[in-house]
């Protein structure tokens, strides 16, 4: 029989959810959290965590090896890749932070509930196939964030050998000497520039007419001029043919076809890594028992609050439209705890979430990209800077990119902020916040900015909306 357990909050996924666990906890609510796996998700066990992790080691190595001798260091050209010593750091870097989740939960009274969740009504669940047995658990307020996993293409299905997706390039014990990366969104292109500074041999291939298409089109422009001056082979507005795929036993066979039919190219490599996206993980869970609740191609419908429609029922992280990241799911879970207990949160915007691509340039946005900007009716004013001009820049070796401004052109409020360059991750925070109290381009640029860093080009691109930077 199962054990009944009473609580006034349960979230069925132990994701980014964990953060709306704790801000519940905070506010006096007993809280049941379901997991059937590791706390932290994807995020912390699969995805941003593991993936920095390598990445950080990406950009050393070719700092080291291909920047050494300029910056004056000597033995350079012995540095090498040591990927069981990188395989172990990456390890021992998500064991420490499942570790500290874990803490704050003891920390905080949240009872983790471990196994599978299966939702029995709008706010109740019955856990089982885990540690904590056969657990019966209702509350007042239930929050859906069972996450998501990677999507596959027809005839490119991952084998886990030959044909894989991010989870199984994770979790490899060696650096592929060929491969070809199917989708150019952020997980391609940081993957791309991964296995590049690793010494690989790079195909990038993208349906769409660029690469990051959903990032501003000055961004791709540019991310694929310093990716093809890097080495990577870039394929844009092309598919692999998946009736030309031959596996053998240490490689694969195919053909790229461009959409046109104007070109095609056949390549060997030794693995085929899809890139194209994730889906959400939202069959099996009891939701068509729910009346009420909408799903639309596997997302569940909300508000700004969070709310599905169905009273007490909120759904946040990749499960939800809009932005599958983990900072975005974490504000979710905060808005939807603040919303139930009647704290009037302000609801989650999307054109408030920045957005960070950890490829080599980094890429950083928040906002409007140009395009949608003119296509949302604003009359636009954009002014742009390059990195190449600043003193860090030179000083730090990296002088590839730009920061780009699209600013409402009667009012210089900021529509959107696009950096492509150094840090750009680090530097898109102060945009954010500018956008979010409602900045101008005006107020960047005369918000003085200490020399030299990297920061000061945002003033300068700022200072660039009204034709007016000062090192350019």
């Amino acid at each position: 029989m199962a054990d009944a357990q009473q609580f006034d909050l349960v979230i069925v996924g132990g994701g980014m959810s964990y953060v709306g666990a704790i801000r519940a906890a905070q506010l006096g609510l007993s809280v049941g959290l379901v997991e059937r796996d590791r706390l932290g998700g994807t995020c912390l066990n699969r995805g941003c965590i593991p993936s920095k992790a390598l990445l950080e080691t990406a950009d050393l190595l070719h700092r080291v090896s291909e920047q050494g001798a300029e910056f004056g260091l000597t033995g350079h050209d012995g540095v090498g890749l040591d990927y069981a010593a990188l395989a172990k750091r990456r390890d021992a870097v998500i064991d420490k932070h499942v570790g500290g989740v874990e803490f704050l939960m003891k920390k905080n009274r949240i009872t983790v509930l471990r196994g599978t969740g299966v939702l029995t009504g709008p706010t109740s669940v019955r856990v089982s196939g885990g540690e904590s047995g056969e657990v019966d658990a209702s509350a007042t307020n239930l929050i859906l964030a069972t996450g998501s996993a990677p999507r596959s293409l027809p005839g490119l299905e991952p084998d886990g050998r030959l044909v894989i997706t991010s989870d199984e390039a994770l979790t490899r014990g060696d650096v592929p000497a060929r491969v070809a990366i199917v989708g150019a969104g952020a997980i391609g292109v940081e993957w791309a520039s991964l296995y590049r500074d690793f010494g690989a041999t790079v195909t990038l291939i993208e349906y769409l007419e660029r690469v990051v298409p959903l990032e501003d089109a000055d961004v791709s422009k540019e991310l694929a001029r310093v990716f093809r001056k890097r080495g990577i082979d870039v394929h844009v507005a092309s598919t692999i043919d998946p009736e030309t795929l031959v596996k053998a036993d240490d490689e694969v066979r195919f053909t790229v076809a461009s959409r046109d039919g104007s070109k095609r190219t056949d390549f060997a490599v030794d693995v085929i890594l899809v890139a194209t996206g994730r889906r959400p993980l939202t069959d099996g869970i009891g939701l068509e028992a729910i009346d009420g609740l909408q799903i639309e191609r596997g997302y569940v419908k909300v508000d700004g609050f969070m709310r599905t429609g169905v009273p007490n029922l909120y759904a946040i992280g990749d499960i939800v439209p809009g932005l599958a990241l983990a900072h975005v799911a974490s504000h979710e879970a905060v808005v939807a705890v603040e919303h139930m207990t009647g704290h009037d949160p302000e609801p989650v915007r999307m054109d408030q979430m920045p957005r960070v691509t950890f490829c080599r340039p980094q890429i950083a946005s928040v906002g409007l990209s140009e395009a949608e900007a003119v296509a949302a009716g604003h009359t636009v004013r954009t002014g742009q800077f390059p990195f190449r001009a600043l003193g860090k820049a030179t000083i730090v070796g990296e002088i590839d990119g730009f920061a780009k401004f699209v600013a409402d052109a009667g009012s210089g409020l900021l529509l959107g902020t696009h950096i492509i360059g150094p840090h750009a991750g680090d530097l898109i925070a102060e945009p954010t916040f500018a956008q979010v109290v409602e900045g101008t381009a005006g107020e960047i640029a005369t918000t003085v900015h200490a020399h030299p860093t990297l920061p000061e080009v945002l003033p300068e691109a700022a200072m660039a909306v009204d034709g007016t930077p000062i090192h350019v």
